[in-house]
Order: structure tokens, then C-alpha cells, then sequence
């Protein structure tokens, strides 16, 4: 069988944690920060786990993972 693609913008935006589950950042942490509280863009700095809807999904666009 040839070797599957992995779908190169679900590999720039998910990482696949050791057991198995999949972690994405949050959006919004890039520009126009001067009116946000420093709170807030201490928690948009934080990892996040994908939730398990969408996690089979983007498994699926990562056939090999990624570390």
C-alpha cells in the first residue's frame, strides 16, 4: 500500500499528546493584543485538548501523528 499524506494545515495547528489524545492553541493570541486584559492573554497562551468529536477527524488527517 503507499504511504498516506498527512494534511499539511492540521499539521501545523494539532499536536498528538503521549497517550494518544490530540492538543491545539487557542486563535485570537497574534495581533491586536494591546486591549486585552493580561489574563486573558495569559489563558489564550495555554494548550488546550481537542474535543472528542473532532478528534477522530483530525486523527485522520494525521495518519502518522505528530510529535
Amino acid at each position: 500500500m503507499p504511504k498516506l499524506k498527512s494534511h499539511k494545515g492540521a499539521q501545523k495547528r494539532f499536536r498528538t499528546t503521549a497517550t494518544g489524545k490530540v492538543k491545539r492553541g487557542h486563535s485570537h493570541a497574534r495581533h491586536i493584543l494591546t486591549k486585552k486584559t493580561a489574563k486573558r492573554k495569559r489563558f489564550l497562551d495555554v494548550d488546550v485538548l481537542v474535543s472528542e468529536s473532532d478528534e477522530n477527524r483530525i486523527k485522520q488527517m494525521l495518519p502518522y501523528g505528530r510529535s
